[in-house]
């Protein structure tokens, strides 16, 4: 595990600590200072910490990937993966070969780097990023110039080869997805880490209303107050109170969230025991592949994601439903003063 603290006040005031195991990511809006702390880290910029605080990049065992990836155009596969070594011409491009074998890509080396793949690209950049034979991989949002169809199967190959290579590796991105798929998820807002943690913990429970709009939770709203009830809370929003359990920590200012697909609607009654009620009205039916997003309208502002196939798959738009709200996906967390709703 590496120990990341660092401060920097340009091109953006950071104060970020976290720790790195793995394929740990990085996760936030653009314009957060994600770009901004990994070039930190290689000494691209100024910046005060550790590790390697006050050695020239040079020094740094750090490879770096920045988005995009920057290979040389004018360089065949091989050479760019040379670029950085150092010795004699057969030397470097034994090295080099070396490397391209272990992304799986030996038998390119003489390639044009413009009649590669997106994936076979994202290969080579890291090869070269292994050059210096790094402690550290920052990789920029890699995942940036490919399209969705080639994306899933590049993460997972990135992912799989960064495990196999042993260096652990710092992944700078502003997509969920990758994130989901990491060792250690550390989200970036307001100039410091809100939170760290395995990604089942930081996609199930934020900590913060910018990390759960952050991982995918589309209803989001301002507690106006946070009371004990039991073994559990009430959170009340206006004229609607909503119990949550198992009990969540009170905290204040406070915003609850739940996620579309966790949002229940009855058209007709709903069972006797059922509670976190209410009734809402249908504004805008949206297809989106198998489901269909529902807008709702009522004492909460509301969308709810159901399968286009089952019974609810014949809703029309001005028809009154019963929604509820499930103590267990209910979330409660710090809410933060720049969160719009």
């Amino acid at each position: 595990m590496t120990h990341v603290a660092y401060r920097l006040q340009r091109p953006l005031a950071l104060d970020v600590a976290l720790e790195i195991t793995g394929f740990t990511v990085l996760l936030g809006l653009s314009g957060a200072g994600k770009t901004t702390l990994l070039k930190a880290l290689a000494g691209l910029i100024p910046g005060v910490g550790t590790p390697y605080g006050g050695l020239p990049p040079q020094q740094r065992p750090v490879g770096y990937m920045p988005q995009g990836y920057a290979l040389f155009p004018h360089l065949a596969v091989w050479r760019n993966v040379a670029f950085a070594l150092s010795g004699s011409r057969s030397t470097r491009y034994a090295r080099a070969i070396d490397l391209l074998g272990r992304v799986g890509l030996g038998d390119l080396a003489g390639r044009d780097p413009r009649t590669l793949s997106g994936g076979q690209m994202q290969r080579v950049a890291l090869a070269r990023a292994l050059a210096r034979k790094p402690e550290l991989l920052l990789l920029d949002e890699p995942t940036n110039a490919l399209d969705s169809t080639t994306r899933d199967r590049v993460l997972t190959e990135l992912r799989a080869l960064v495990n196999q290579l042993g260096v652990p590796a710092l992944v700078a991105t502003h997509d969920p997805h990758l994130a989901a798929i990491g060792d250690r998820v550390a989200v970036l807002a307001h100039g410091a880490i809100v939170q760290q943690d395995a990604p089942a913990a930081v996609f199930d429970h934020p900590a913060t209303s910018h990390v759960a709009r952050l991982v995918g939770f589309q209803n989001l709203w301002r507690a106006d107050r946070v009371e004990p009830d039991g073994g559990g809370v009430v959170v009340a929003i206006g004229d609607v109170k909503l119990r949550l359990t198992p009990p969540s920590p009170l905290t204040a200012p406070a915003g609850l969230a739940i996620r579309a697909r966790d949002v229940v609607l009855w058209p007709d009654r709903p069972p006797a025991a059922a509670g976190n009620l209410v009734t809402a009205k249908i504004t805008e039916l949206r297809r989106e592949g198998l489901a269909t997003r529902v807008v709702l309208n009522g004492p909460l502002a509301l969308e709810a994601s159901i399968d286009s196939r089952s019974d609810l798959g014949n809703l029309s738009i001005g028809e009154r439903v019963i929604v509820r709200l499930s103590p267990e996906r209910l979330r409660l967390f710090r809410w933060d003063s720049d969160t719009s709703v």
